[in-house]
């Protein structure tokens, strides 16, 4: 039972660091950010088992951890104010060809990562963007107002 426990504190702490840091996919992390992402298994190796490499710990943990992530989506399923906590929602970073700068700093997203999903879009300047939008899964739609000579309607890259 112990290691259900120790396996459960650190699932929900590795869940709340991974909301803290934002709707980055790992295509767009920084390499600190994927190095240190990359460092916590190593880290919590032997704190999930408690120095018990036997089959059955290994087993116990993976076990638990399937079980948390299946309680979570459960949760999340059932309750939209739990699925806002744990996913977040959409970010509008521009409206009507306007960037907004408090969402770009609240959402660590520059300027230049929305020109860039406007160009892959075909919309070549910010006055033809009706809405840029970071999406739960930290994907920049882009919405094209009615100048947009583009016959892409939307539009995803992955931040």
């Amino acid at each position: 039972m112990e290691i259900v426990l120790r396996v459960t504190i650190i699932y929900l702490f590795v869940l709340v660091g991974m909301r803290i840091l934002g709707k980055r996919e790992f295509g767009q992390m920084s390499p600190f950010e994927l190095v240190t992402l990359l460092l916590i298994p190593e880290i919590v190796t032997d704190t999930l088992t408690g120095d018990d490499s036997s089959l059955t710990a290994g087993l116990i943990g993976v076990t638990t951890i399937f079980g948390l992530v299946f309680i979570i989506t459960i949760i999340t399923h059932i309750s939209k104010r739990a699925e806002k906590v744990m996913e977040g929602s959409p970010t509008v970073l521009v409206i009507d060809g306007r960037i907004l700068e408090d969402a770009l700093n609240q959402e660590r997203v520059n300027a230049d990562e929305i020109f860039i999903e406007m160009h892959r879009t075909g919309v070549e300047r910010l006055e033809q963007v009706k809405w840029a939008i970071l999406e739960n899964d930290g994907k920049i739609s882009i919405v094209p107002g009615e100048k947009s000579n583009s016959g892409h309607q939307e539009s995803e890259s992955i931040i």
